[in-house]
């Protein structure tokens, strides 16, 4: 077989499970009706008629949104509105207080494929807990850097901090800096969320390994599943805890307009840099907006004009937040069934916050699945067990998941 691309290209295809999960989903369903088929696949709130939900208020202003702010080219860096209440949507009361600079990316992946592209060198290893989102890792191999993780809870199901200074220790001697990646709240895939005492102690570590060995470690803060992650103020009080920061710890915040706006589709997101140095924070903005130009150019005009509609407009933000409200309430609806019925059968989980998502430690999670699709039952395999998107699952199918879960882990002998 003739290869002609490059060398770093050779031999690399995505087979990304969430994916791969749905389609074979949307299959069963073809070929059995949608009422005979549980999909809890997709990162993508559902109703209980099981239909995409697109927040009415969201929906009526994109659909107002002038044709020239449709088709015309923004600024490479994003509207300077948008960064500016892009960084208002995702802090909200919290704002830190601090030099914070914004560049528009499309959701938060593309401000994820800037943190490793501009904040590590090449053969550079990140650091992540061991429950995390597949495209961390293949957004750091596909630009030639490394990826490892640490042991995310320790025997009682609490953060392990111990684990996460420890890699910390062995990583950052080795390289003239350490990227970092933390998603809270409402964790993809496992609903959890760090509080406000024990994020205070993940800055403790890092500022401590920071000054030990003399390097700047890059806190990559993914905070896509804010909106839905409790209540709007709580969530984002960890935010003030950033002004305690010194300038070798940098702060870069991954804020994603697909779940708190419902826009999946149209990729709109922003890397928000937070430090105490004003100079590091004109370096960032330069930095990504030059990544911006020679990767995608330039973002979504219309989403961003819709997130500047709403956030100006304190009727329509208040309408926006209600509705949120709702979908938060419904997924609660649905993961309080799941987490009842799991403690009742025995399936043990890892601790739900709030969410998209709940998650089952198991050493065989593809086994795991494949019994379950027996059964008609769509969740995700990975790495360190089986991630069931609750936020697509209505009540009634709901009911009795954990109990099917449950035998297929005790036939793969979990």
């Amino acid at each position: 077989m003739t290869m002609i691309c490059a060398r770093h290209a050779e031999g690399k295809k995505i087979f990304d499970k969430i994916f791969e999960a749905s389609a074979a989903c949307q299959a069963a369903i073809a070929k059995f009706g949608k009422d005979k088929v549980v999909n809890a696949t997709l990162g993508a709130i559902y109703d209980e008629n099981e239909n995409l939900v697109c927040l009415p208020t969201v929906e009526k202003v994109f659909k107002s949104i002038a044709m020239k702010d449709v088709t015309a080219y923004a600024p490479i860096a994003g509207l300077p509105e948008y960064l500016s209440l892009a960084q208002e949507a995702a802090f909200g009361n919290f704002r830190p207080n601090l030099f914070t600079a914004a560049v528009q990316t499309p959701g938060g992946t593309g401000a994820l494929h800037h943190v490793a592209w501009n904040y590590m060198d090449e053969n550079d290893t990140a650091l992540c807990g061991d429950w995390f989102w597949g495209t961390y890792k293949n957004i750091c191999v596909d630009l030639k850097r490394k990826f490892t993780t640490y042991k995310m809870f320790d025997e009682n199901l609490q953060f392990n901090f111990a684990e996460l200074e420890k890699k910390i220790a062995e990583i950052l001697p080795k390289q003239q800096r350490l990227v970092v990646f933390l998603n809270t709240p409402g964790h993809n895939p496992t609903g959890f969320s760090v509080n406000e005492t024990d994020f205070g102690k993940i800055l403790d570590i890092l500022q401590k390994q920071s000054k030990a060995n003399n390097k700047p470690i890059i806190l990559v803060l993914d905070v896509a599943y804010i909106d839905y992650a409790g209540d709007k103020d709580e969530v984002r009080k960890i935010f003030k805890q950033l002004e305690t920061l010194p300038k070798n710890i940098f702060t870069i915040v991954c804020y994603s307009m697909s779940k708190g706006f419902t826009l999946y589709g149209q990729r709109c997101g922003a890397m928000i840099g937070c430090s105490c140095d004003k100079e590091i924070v004109d370096e960032f903005f330069e930095i990504n907006k030059f990544s911006c130009r020679t990767t995608w150019s330039n973002g979504s005009r219309a989403a961003m004009q819709t997130l500047i509609t709403i956030q100006k407009d304190p009727a329509l933000l208040a309408a926006v937040q209600a509705e949120r409200k709702q979908n938060f309430d419904m997924i609660r609806a649905r993961a309080d069934i799941f987490t009842a019925e799991a403690k009742e059968c025995g399936l043990k989980m890892v601790p739900y916050v709030a969410g998209f998502f709940m998650s089952i430690p198991a050493k065989d999670s593809d086994k795991v699945c494949e019994l379950l699709k027996k059964e008609n039952i769509f969740c995700v395999p990975l790495a360190a067990g089986v991630r069931v998107a609750v936020c697509g699952v209505p009540l009634p199918k709901v009911k009795g998941m954990a109990k099917k879960i449950k035998a297929a882990m005790d036939a793969a002998g979990e």
